[in-house]
């Protein structure tokens, strides 16, 4: 693969901002997804923030309503907006071992880092304030949001920086130590980081989840807008129907034969089971969630993500 394909460059990243530009996006809460479990909110209304719940009053506007404060009080209330300002935009960015790899397009840890950069400029563009959490199973990087160009150029030299981790190299941990796994750390950092309101959006493959994973995503989303965009490659779902392939592990390649039917039918219940395990995960968090292929143009995808006039969540 060139290394385009391999590594997205620090001036790569700078240069998406020129694609951002092109998606225009204006400053808001909505993402929209071209697949279930993503789904458009109710909120009305570009920059309006929810304020409070009161009593209906004459010409108060009947779709602002809030039905399960009525029906709790037995006397109609409504729902209040304010204007919204700026707003924290915290982007989790996954480098992990895992993502060093592809079979098409590019690895999933430069299309990580492209998605990332594209969003931060969105948000950037749009006033509001950006930072991030770069981790790759060996370092971790906290970044606060903060609406500053030199904020977002500090992320983007981060996240160009820990592209370059090899998988083979192990990770540093103490002797007896039980490592919580890099993607939960990651949500734990985001809690003590985000402020309430924030928009955060946790790119990864999502191939490491644990059982801590949902209930630390569920614990983000009450006070946060939570979207999960998952990095994906075409190998990963489906195998080949023939040939011997390599695949690069911490004790070296690992050789498989894709005609052999009961490795296709165990890698089958494996894809399988993790499919359900991860809709489980997000169902159960209320997160948002979209898959996007290494194969895919970051910008293209995230289009069409979006909602009408460009909308992000």
């Amino acid at each position: 693969m060139p290394e385009t394909a391999t590594h997205a460059s620090l001036p790569e990243l700078i240069r998406l901002q020129a694609d951002a530009r092109a998606l225009k996006l204006p400053s808001a809460r909505i993402v929209r997804t071209r697949q279930a479990g993503l789904q458009r909110s109710a909120q009305r209304g570009r920059g309006m923030a929810f304020a409070e719940v009161r009593l209906y009053q004459p010409g108060d506007d009947i779709r602002s309503i809030d039905w399960r404060v009525t029906a709790r009080r037995q006397a109609p209330h409504t729902k209040l907006y304010e204007e919204e300002r700026e707003r924290p935009v915290l982007l989790l960015c996954d480098l992990g071992p895992t993502l060093f790899f592809a079979s098409t397009g590019a690895f999933k840890q430069a299309r990580c880092a492209q998605l990332a950069a594209i969003l931060a400029w969105l948000a950037l563009a749009s006033g509001d304030q950006v930072g991030g959490i770069v981790f790759n199973g060996h370092t971790l990087t906290v970044q606060r949001p903060a609406r500053r160009q030199k904020s977002v150029l500090r992320l983007l030299d981060t996240l160009a920086d820990q592209q370059r981790r090899h998988p083979d190299e192990p990770a540093p941990s103490k002797d007896g130590e039980t490592r919580q796994h890099p993607l939960d750390m990651a949500l734990a950092e985001a809690r003590r980081v985000a402020h309430t309101g924030s928009r955060i959006f946790v790119v990864s493959d999502f191939l490491n989840i644990s059982r801590e994973t949902g209930s630390l995503l569920g614990a983000l989303s009450r006070h946060n807008t939570v979207n999960a965009l998952r990095i994906a490659d075409p190998l990963e779902q489906s195998l080949p129907t023939r040939g011997r392939f390599a695949v690069a592990g911490p004790d070296g390649p690992v050789w498989f034969d894709a005609g052999n039917a009961r490795f296709q039918s165990a890698w089958q219940q494996r894809v399988h089971q993790h499919e359900i395990e991860l809709a489980d995960c997000f169902r159960l968090a209320r997160v948002s969630a979209a898959t996007i292929s290494t194969h895919e143009d970051p910008a293209a995808a995230l289009k069409s993500l979006l909602g009408p006039g460009g909308r992000i969540g």
